[in-house]
């Protein structure tokens, strides 16, 4: 009979002895699991929606995307040759009320949509009431009609059957816009969505050189066709047309990667719920093992190695992980079905519920490789214990080191934990900081827990007995104390890290930007405009710091000569690389920018083109001064040198660009103008009403209305944040109820005693509320200030905002985490202080 063989038979034969003491293990062990398999289920079932609908999300099979200027006739005639084609043109601009009540706003920032005969290639619009689209959208009476989201109507008290004018065009609300098939361009849009036909562009006027306007031209192909290729045969062709050119299989690119963002976010949530449960998995196998010590002893005594021993044990852990595991797995399947119908309100598709066995068979990976890395420590430690001592100390036996088999079983499955993470995070930066964070955190909560039981030790003999017994606890043979406070301190540190960044963020967001932001950023100012429009400004009452500069779009086309798809950009430098970008020209350095490296050029500069690069974007890159950046700007390759580089402060929310070039680059290029300016409480609208009237084609942005968005997002991002803490906190919740369960006979033993020597319930309860009290103070004290530093390091170098202190919402969440210790402690002991003495006594 093999070795593994005898070990199963034991394994076996102890099992039926049934899963006493183990519903902590189960219970940490299918937390984790469950929360791993539902959120990458759930995030399966989305990618699913996305793949089905992602003709429809991006409009056709391809899509070629121009900035500021629209497809050339030989263009437009190569790609209609090619299959069915729709052209969309988006641009922002103001829509303003003809028949708004006197008290009720009258104008609001828009996204507006044209769409020609052919939209929607793939999918349909629904509007309310319903109706074709294009009957809708028609001129009727020499008045053509629009389709609006209903957030425009609330805004501006309006219903259908009103009149709006958008620019110099005046237009119809025939239609509340439902749906559009092709919605999830407008993740990050600014204003509500009107959707007019694209033959009643010309009558808004707003189509003037340099205007900020894009041209999406979708191709519907032949069955059969390859995208790439014609993709490729249109680059070929108009190598100059400065197109970027997107398929079907990449129809959602901002919604993939925020989707990935937040799906390895929750992963990694999950997986240090595991690592706070392995401590509660852990506890509860060297529990377990305490009260086999007898059977461990006899198979030692009958010639048991070490490593029949261990397999035996090792063998019952994994057949019990197994159960939780699948009670995981169940859960995390389930997740989908249970959220899919929830989430068409936050999402433009519909998420395919299903088993998807790829996300389940991680979290079982996960699941049994924390098994391995927190069991196989104390079944190697307990199979090195001596048979005598075994005999000897079978309440409290000694503490061994595991032999060389065990170790490395353990070592193996925690090095295989960290690769796994970091080869399935889609960021592996943020992966390989959030494991390191998590598990740092954790031996420092374990190493200051240690140091205050030995400060416990060296406490003397408190003349109070409550105390003194409270005391002895803390580091009494067997006691928990390190891991509880290690496991509840990492839930209570990530609430007051998220209760701070949401704090200053919300202070930042609601007080401190609102006092130095302009009032309003005024954007599509054409070149002839901006005389009058600097002459109107400076005639209005309370109206101060004007700023304008001159705005246009580009393409970083290549790096050091090499093709962007070909050169490096990191994860965090993507989103320059991903579509058009902002840029301008500027004779001085920006106000809100500080040079970091290299040297501004001189303000009456002539000569080859240089560029003043963002330095985050240029790490990102990899790229120093003296290299050179190609941007296409309207069809046209500009190669300028890096003269320097800079920090930019984005939260003065001054007019500034990551990309400025040199005078005398793009002076000739048809461009608009940005302004910024700000204005007295109160005088907002009356500012917002002039310019407006005064210059139709030119769109304000209201400071305070994006600012409160913001909010919004960053509060509902923060709520979803303290959700998932507190799945961590749960898991520091069941070590704690672990470690009670594990020590409820001590503590029986210990009421009993007390109560023949004469003390009342009411003092041993006292005791045991000092301990927790203690325990859980401890575990909060080192939390706040876990999680300050955590918040500091977060505010000051990743989202560079001020930072400030709060010291009321920090003590409320510490305290709170600490009372919730306390009471938790002392329930699980409740049962204790009611057992009698004389049956314990005779069993003993």
């Amino acid at each position: 009979m093999t070795a593994f063989t005898l070990a199963w038979k034991i394994a076996r034969r102890e099992l039926r002895g049934g899963l006493g003491g183990f519903g902590i293990f189960l219970a940490c062990l299918c937390l984790g699991v469950a929360v791993i398999a539902g959120v990458g289920s759930l995030a399966a079932a989305i990618n699913a929606g996305l793949s089905r609908d992602a003709r429809a999300l991006l409009g056709g099979d391809l899509e070629l995307n121009l900035a500021q200027q629209s497809a050339s006739r030989d263009e437009r005639a190569f790609l209609a040759g090619q299959g069915t084609l729709s052209e969309v043109t988006r641009l922002r601009a103001m829509a303003i009320a003809e028949s708004a009540p006197e008290n009720g706003r009258a104008r609001s920032l828009i996204e507006l949509k044209a769409v020609d005969r052919a939209y929607p290639l793939y999918g349909s619009a629904t509007l309310e009431p319903p109706q074709a689209l294009d009957a809708a959208l028609a001129q009727r009476d020499g008045v053509w009609g629009a389709a609006v989201a209903r957030t425009l109507l609330d805004r501006l008290g309006l219903k259908l059957g009103d009149t709006i004018r958008i620019g110099s065009g005046r237009f119809v609300l025939r239609a509340v816009l439902a749906h559009e098939p092709d919605s999830v361009s407008g993740i990050y849009e600014l204003g509500p969505r009107v959707m007019i036909a694209q033959d009643a562009l010309a009558s808004t006027g707003l189509l003037v050189p340099g205007a900020l306007v894009a041209y999406a031209y979708r191709l519907r192909l032949p069955t059969g066709s390859d995208a790439q290729a014609v993709a490729a045969a249109a680059q070929q062709r108009f190598p100059e047309a400065g197109w970027r050119i997107r398929s079907f299989a990449d129809a959602a690119p901002n919604l993939q990667e925020l989707l990935d963002r937040v799906t390895v976010f929750l992963t990694l949530v999950g997986l240090t719920t595991l690592l706070v449960g392995g401590v509660g998995i852990a506890n509860a196998v060297e529990s377990y093992l305490a009260a086999k010590v007898d059977t461990i002893a006899t198979l030692k005594c009958l010639g048991a190695s070490r490593r029949l021993v261990f397999l035996v044990y090792l063998l019952q852990i994994l057949t019990l992980a197994g159960g939780g595991i699948l009670a995981g797995l169940v859960i995390g399947l389930l997740v989908p079905f249970a959220a899919v119908p929830f989430l068409p309100a936050a999402l433009p598709i519909e998420a395919q519920a299903g088993f998807y066995p790829l996300p389940l068979s991680l979290a079982a990976a996960y699941g049994l490789l924390a098994t391995l890395c927190f069991a196989a420590w104390p079944i190697g430690a307990a199979g090195e214990t001596r048979p005598a001592s075994l005999f000897r100390n079978a309440a409290a036996p000694e503490r061994a080191r595991p032999a060389a088999l065990p170790a490395a079983v353990a070592g193996g499955a925690a090095l295989a934990l960290l690769a796994l993470a970091l080869a399935t995070a889609p960021d592996r930066l943020v992966a390989t900081w959030f494991i390191f964070g998590a598990a740092g955190a954790l031996i420092v909560f374990r190493l200051t827990a240690a140091a205050m039981m030995r400060l416990a030790a060296f406490a003397g003999r408190p003349r109070r007995p409550g105390l003194r017994l409270a005391l002895a606890n803390l580091y009494r043979p067997g006691a928990a104390t390190a891991a509880v406070v290690a496991s509840l301190g990492l839930g209570i540190a990530v609430l007051v890290a998220v209760t701070l960044v949401h704090s200053d963020l919300a202070t930042e967001l609601s007080e401190s930007l609102p006092q130095r932001a302009p009032s309003f950023f005024f954007i599509d100012i054409e070149q002839n405009q901006i005389a009058g429009f600097d002459k109107l400004l400076a005639s209005l009452p309370g109206v101060s710091d004007v700023r304008q500069v001159p705005s246009l779009r580009g393409r970083i086309a290549a790096l050091n000569g090499i093709p962007v798809e070909k050169a490096f950009v990191g994860p965090d430098a993507r989103w320059a690389t991903s579509s058009e970008r902002g840029l301008t020209y500027a004779a001085n350095l920006p106000p809100g920018s500080k040079l970091v490296a290299g040297q501004w050029w001189p303000a009456d500069y002539h000569g080859p083109p240089l560029v003043s690069f963002a330095a985050d974007l240029a790490r990102g890159m990899r790229l120093k001064v003296g290299d050179s950046i190609t941007i296409n700007v309207l069809g046209r390759d500009v190669t300028a040198t890096i003269a320097n580089l800079r920090a930019i402060d984005w939260t003065s929310l001054n007019i500034n660009f990551a990309i400025v070039l040199s005078p005398g680059t793009l002076e000739g290029a048809p461009q608009s103008f940005i302004a910024t300016a700000r204005t007295i409480p109160g005088n907002e609208a009356a500012l917002e009403r002039a310019v407006t009237d005064a210059f139709p084609n030119v769109s304000a942005i209201d400071v305070r209305d994006a600012l409160a968005t913001l909010g919004d997002i960053v509060a509902a991002i923060a709520a979803a944040v303290r959700i998932t803490a507190a799945v961590t906190l749960v898991a520091g919740a069941l070590v704690l109820a672990g470690a009670i369960a594990a020590s409820h006979r001590r503590r029986v033993y210990d009421a009993v005693v007390l109560k023949v020597l004469g003390a009342t319930r009411r003092q041993i309860a006292g005791s045991f509320l000092i301990e927790y009290g203690l325990v859980g103070l401890a575990a909060a004290l080192i939390a706040c200030v876990i999680g300050t530093l955590a918040a500091y390091f977060l505010l000051t170098q990743v989202m560079r905002v001020p930072w400030s202190f709060f010291a009321r919402e920090v003590t409320a969440t510490g305290l709170g985490a600490a009372a919730l210790t306390l009471a938790a402690g002392f329930a699980g002991t409740w049962r204790a202080l009611g057992a009698k003495a004389a049956p314990f006594l005779r069993d003993d």
